[in-house]
């Protein structure tokens, strides 16, 4: 490409966004738009078809980048409070999605494993897209929303093993074995298998050691270094790139230098998704739509129609009313980005033609383009079902209670305690299944996510006694925290914190009022372990205090040089040393203590006052 090309380019993606914007329309069909202006079937035909390809391979690094961060987000935890949704309806879209379209394969005579291959494909939705166009309408954290979430965390889930089962289709398809190289896919394995292993001892290692040199620079080099290594790695091995920022993203899923990561990543990552659907919209063959244009639209038509009706009844299904069923259905009823890598691989491993992929692919980019266009003439049919589409419960009117962020363990003890005496509170949760659960059990909470303003606006927190914040991920309840401080002054704050660390950020933000979440059950669990091993309550009591005033003292005095690690550890061997030499000298009292209380004492007539008991 020369360097006009280029400056075009960037002018297409710097504009596209704010342009689509302004006019009211998704920024991805500002993107595609702007490709189709842009490209060879377009007005300008600035860009040849070869140089369409060319943009569309480095493009295609966005994808690539966002299935790292995908990965990042599986954590086990989030993973396995999102299991019925994810693996439950996740399932059951993709799986009776791709049915459905086989069928109609089978039926219009193709064969059933290319039906069934390309059923699969267009299953999928854009992750992407449909995220963008969630997000910029406010939707992401509307249930709706998060079902959607899920259902397209298993659509990508579920592109990995399609890609890898593609020459499986194409020996069924050729009805011969010659198809599958055995030794490749044992290769495949081997090397997933590889990256697994040396992934998971040396990889939070290695940026370990970046983020001791303290070079923002090097961290972000490092960031991507990880992600083009590992996919390089997949590419020698010949699996997909995408396939490789995945299991490289869920490796570093519990890596505490996750969040660094995404921080430094997603620049990148939304930089070349543009680039990519403008690719798209580039690489658009309208001379299929000049030809084929009833067959075209049809099969679009067809697609979103079946896609949405699944969606629709499944969100019913969810327990889902009627309008949000009907956003979540025409949010996820178009093709996806993944449906272009599988079309590709499905035309590579000769599963069907390169005129069936051509069509498809028209058919997923015109899909996409009227997602945007759906959504927004859904909201103008039905003005008032928006007003149900709160990213929130219906919250009580209330004054002077207690808000409490987070309704696990930790918030559901505290809110028990303040309902026995009486004491109003409002909880709030990020988890809808953990509402559901706890209401089961006759708790009450709301659905909300405390970190974001509006939902703490509509809690009424400026009229709050106290605020709880015991969310269970560190970033939100900073933010949420940071935000309190900020806006309510007035309304003190008593936090959990998870540990040393989340503590002193806490601190940092005048928290005064906190309790790390584990340090008192874990000092009684040690009181009942010292009088299991002989040891009486008093000494086991006083032990345990001991330790807490020293390790409290010790919080505080450790803040103070969170900096500097080298002072730190020196700190933590003297601090040893120190509560060791407490230990002793409270043995010391007890044993004077003992020796006193255990001396006969004689009275004025020279009798044993400790022998007459």
């Amino acid at each position: 490409m020369t360097l006009q090309e280029i400056a075009v380019l960037l002018a297409a993606l710097a504009l596209a966004a704010p342009l689509a914007r302004f006019a009211g329309i998704a920024a991805v069909l500002g993107y595609l738009l702007a490709g189709v202006l842009i490209g060879p079937f377009g007005f300008g035909a600035l860009f040849s078809a070869t140089e369409v390809k060319e943009v569309l391979h480095v493009a295609e690094f966005g994808v690539v980048l966002l299935l790292f961060l995908i990965g990042l987000e599986l954590r086990p935890k989030r993973l396995f409070a999102m299991r019925q949704a994810i693996f439950g309806l996740g399932t059951a879209q993709v799986v009776l999605t791709a049915l459905a379209f086989a069928a109609i394969g089978v039926a219009l005579g193709f064969r059933w494993t290319s039906s069934l291959f390309a059923g699969a494909a267009l299953a999928l939705s854009s992750t992407a897209f449909a995220l963008q166009v969630l997000e910029e309408n406010g939707e992401l954290a509307t249930r709706h929303g998060r079902l959607g979430f899920s259902v397209l965390l298993f659509q990508d889930l579920a592109a990995i093993p399609l890609i890898a089962l593609a020459p499986f289709f194409a020996v069924s398809a050729a009805s011969s074995i010659d198809s599958l190289d055995v030794t490749a896919f044992a290769k495949g394995l081997g090397t997933i298998a590889g990256v697994v292993v040396a992934g998971h001892y040396l990889l939070d290692y290695l940026l370990r050691l970046v983020a001791l040199s303290r070079v923002k620079e090097a961290m972000t080099a490092a960031a991507l270094l990880t992600v083009v290594g590992v996919t390089l790695i997949m590419q020698y091995a010949g699996l997909p790139a995408s396939l490789g920022a995945f299991i490289a993203g869920a490796l570093l899923a519990e890596s505490s230098y996750r969040h660094q990561l995404e921080a430094d990543i997603a620049p990148f990552e939304g930089l070349l998704l543009g680039m990519f659907f403008t690719a798209i919209g580039m690489s658009l063959n309208l001379g299929l739509l000049v030809s084929k244009p009833g067959l075209i639209v049809a099969l679009t038509l067809a697609l979103m129609l079946i896609k949405a009706v699944i969606l629709y009844f499944l969100g019913r299904w969810q327990g889902l009313d009627a309008s949000p069923a009907r956003r979540l259905a025409l949010a996820l009823a178009q093709g996806g980005e993944f449906a272009f890598v599988l079309l590709s691989v499905g035309q590579t491993n000769k599963i069907f033609g390169k005129g069936i992929a051509d069509l498809l692919a028209v058919v997923v980019t015109l899909s996409m383009a009227m997602t945007p266009l759906l959504l927004l003439l859904e909201r103008r049919l039905f003005p008032k079902s928006t007003d149900n589409l709160k990213a929130f419960d219906a919250l009580p009117d209330r004054d002077a209670h207690v808000v409490i962020a987070g309704f696990g363990r930790f918030g559901q003890i505290i809110a028990r305690v303040l309902r026995a005496k009486g004491i109003a509170f409002t909880a709030l949760d990020i988890s809808a299944e953990q509402i559901e659960f706890v209401r089961k059990f006759g708790s009450k909470a709301f659905f909300g996510d405390a970190s974001r303003p509006e939902i703490l606006e509509a809690a009424q927190i400026d009229k709050a006694r106290a605020f709880v914040l015991a969310i269970d991920d560190i970033e939100a309840s900073m933010r949420t925290a940071e935000h309190v401080k900020e806006r309510y002054p007035h309304v003190p704050i008593y936090a959990r914190a998870r540990n040393r660390t989340h503590a002193h950020r806490l601190l940092d933000l005048g928290v005064a009022g906190l309790q790390r979440e584990t340090f008192l059950s874990s000092l009684e669990l040690t009181r009942q372990l010292m009088t299991g091993l002989g040891y009486s309550d008093r000494v086991a009591l006083r032990t345990v205090q001991t330790f807490r005033t020293h390790d409290e003292r010790r919080l505080i005095e450790d803040y103070k040089l969170a900096s500097d690690v080298e002072k730190l550890q020196e700190k933590a061997r003297s601090d040893s040393l120190r509560l060791e030499k407490l230990f002793q000298e409270d043995a010391a009292e007890e044993a004077k203590a003992m020796a006193v209380s255990t001396e006969p004492r004689i009275d004025g007539k020279g009798r044993d006052t400790k022998s007459s008991v």
